[in-house]
């Protein structure tokens, strides 16, 4: 299918991209089959093949690598949109999002001919190797090792949190290459095959009977000496870059969930009211305007962060206070939810009572947030070193 020829006008871009994905993912909907599981795997993959080929990929690429040139504002517009019409998340987010840029802005030409195809497509699934066990928000204590062999690398080491690792065709490692280097220095960023003997995939079962997570065991895996990106041993300015790609738009789609969750906890609350006394009633719509609040203020962080990345600023440490306040936020929302469900914790099923089911499903699922992407823990000591300037191993 051609890909598209997005208007320049914002709100002409935002009317068209609206218009396609809500039927884009009609018809995609009414293809599928009745009873699927709407967070499944299957389904996921199936839908961000779709929009690949409808031409709704590579959004900020460069037009001669298959890419629409959209800045950054019809970027943050479109991922709206999607959020808006009730679409999934995809499963290869981290080759879309991440990997694909990095390697734009630092991969040889070789390399971008090689992978930006396969991920432009869909047709190869990307995951990231950064935490490992002993090492899960403090990325530059990472232990495994790359040793060189010939003309490529040896590697060996314990990967944990991996998201959709048993999916991925490749995997972008950040491992030690100079062991006699301390902290960040010594560092490489590898591309490596995960179809190839050495490689080992464990899935992790999470409470929400999922198992997007999984641990990663290196065990004299090869990868290439064509698949470092940039120079060893500085691997670490590579995957700082990287993980500044997304900045802007990371929380773009949780916030639209958090907005769709508050209402439904908006109806749950009016459900309540008429069986409970005044003082209770009005103790639980303050608790709702407080969280009305915390998504109100979370929309400006988030168009003050993607305001600052448009300009070219480099990611600072507001992007820990935006973290700490969505995982902490979006937990206490959906306590409050659970809370006034009731029996319906219990007793609602996707196909009798699907909202108390999706609440149900988020509220487990968000007892990760405060730990995932850095833990807010990490996310604090940030914030207390480089924004109030407190010594190290102070908290605010």
């Amino acid at each position: 299918m051609a890909a598209p020829d997005f208007p320049e006008d914002p709100a002409q871009f935002r009317a068209c991209v609206r218009e396609q994905l809500r039927r884009e993912y009609a018809e995609f909907v009414a293809g599928r089959p009745a009873a699927e599981d709407p967070h499944g795997l299957a389904l996921r993959r199936a839908w961000e093949d779709r929009l690949c080929a409808a031409g709704l990929a590579g959004l900020g690429w460069p037009r001669r690598y298959g890419g629409h040139e959209l800045d950054l504002a019809r970027q943050a517009i479109f991922h709206e949109e999607h959020a808006e019409c009730g679409a999934p998340l995809g499963v290869n987010l981290i080759g879309h999002g991440i990997l694909a840029p990095t390697l734009i802005h630092y991969g040889t030409e070789a390399q971008k001919q090689r992978f930006l195809p396969g991920i432009l497509s869909n047709r190869e699934i990307w995951c990231q190797g950064y935490s490992e066990p002993q090492a899960g928000s403090d990325l530059a204590a990472v232990r495994t090792r790359a040793r060189r062999d010939g003309q490529g690398y040896v590697l060996n080491g314990h990967k944990i949190w991996t998201s959709f690792a048993d999916q991925a065709d490749w995997c972008f490692v950040l491992a030690r290459t100079d062991p006699a280097q301390q902290r960040h220095r010594g560092l490489s960023f590898l591309l490596v095959n995960m179809r190839q003997p050495g490689v080992r995939v464990q899935p992790i079962r999470q409470i929400t009977g999922d198992a997007e997570f999984c641990e990663v065991f290196f065990e004299d895996a090869r990868v290439e000496a064509e698949a470092l990106v940039g120079e060893e041993n500085q691997g670490w300015k590579i995957a700082m870059s990287a993980a500044s790609f997304e900045r802007g738009t990371y929380f773009i789609p949780r916030l639209v969930k958090f907005r769709r969750e508050l209402m439904w906890v908006r109806e749950l609350l009016r459900e309540r009211a008429g069986g409970l006394a005044a003082a209770d009633g009005a103790e639980l719509e303050r608790r709702w305007a407080r969280l009305a609040v915390d998504s109100h203020v979370l929309d400006l962080k988030s168009r003050r962060a993607l305001a600052a990345a448009a300009t070219g600023e480099p990611p600072g440490p507001q992007a820990s206070s935006t973290k700490i306040h969505w995982s902490e936020a979006h937990q206490s929302l959906l306590d409050f939810a659970v809370e006034l469900l009731g029996d319906r914790v219990c007793t609602g099923d996707a196909q009798r009572d699907p909202q108390a089911a999706e609440l149900v499903r988020a509220y487990l699922s968000s007892r990760a947030e405060t730990i995932l992407a850095g833990t807010s823990e990490i996310q604090r000591n940030i914030i207390a070193e480089r924004v109030l300037g407190l010594p190290k191993g102070v908290q605010p």
